[in-house]
């Protein structure tokens, strides 16, 4: 924990999220290495719920850029992107991103996820989704977060409705997936749904229940 931390904060101006068994900061380019091995090896358990990869999307120079657009999406408000790993051995577990951030009337975003497929069904990525929850609600301040996924995406779909999120309907051709357009199902969470919800497991918890 510590050496993931001591080699993350020099270059970020995030302190990270710790939550339980995870650590989630903002990528560097010294995660590049772990990063692609780990999207290498799980490109087949990722690629039906993702857009196309380009050709070059593993490399130095396209991890490059993708930090850059980070910092683009930081400075401006935009958007924030975390990486997520293990406490107590510094994996690489997947990822998180917050993008579409949109203030005045709306106080609003939209959350994304992934994980390696090494890692999946063990309950890492609904605790890495209720950390950034948190973070949304209570550091950033805002009200609403947005989330779809595609129909089939049963375990996306178990995972947002787990935090709390409520399905709102259906989007037609919503987003182009692995080469094709695709309908996915619309979910949000609102911050006063989530206090709520944390305000009964705190008193169910001091309750003993």
């Amino acid at each position: 924990m510590f050496g993931l931390l001591r080699k993350s904060l020099p270059e970020s101006r995030e302190a990270p999220l710790v939550k339980g068994r995870l650590i989630l900061c903002q990528p560097i380019m010294e995660h590049w290495s772990d990063w692609a091995q780990l999207r290498s090896e799980s490109r087949n358990f990722l690629q039906p719920w993702e857009p196309t990869w380009p050709r070059d999307s593993l490399t130095q120079a396209a991890f490059r850029r993708r930090l850059r657009n980070h910092a683009r999406d930081r400075e401006t408000g935009a958007g924030f992107s975390f990486l997520v790993f293990r406490a107590e051995d510094d994996a690489l577990l997947g990822g998180v991103t917050l993008s579409e951030i949109r203030r005045g009337v709306a106080q609003a975003a939209t959350i994304g996820y992934w994980i390696g497929e090494r890692y999946g069904r063990m309950g890492y990525m609904s605790e890495a989704v209720e950390c950034v929850i948190a973070h949304v609600f209570d550091t950033l301040d805002l009200h609403r977060l947005e989330a779809a996924c595609l129909p089939v995406n049963e375990p996306s779909r178990r995972l947002l409705e787990g935090r709390g999120f409520r399905m709102e309907g259906l989007a037609q051709s919503y987003l182009k997936i692995d080469g094709s357009w695709r309908d996915h199902l619309l979910f949000a969470l609102i911050d006063s749904d989530w206090r709520e919800r944390k305000a009964r497991e705190r008193h169910e918890e001091l309750s003993g229940r």
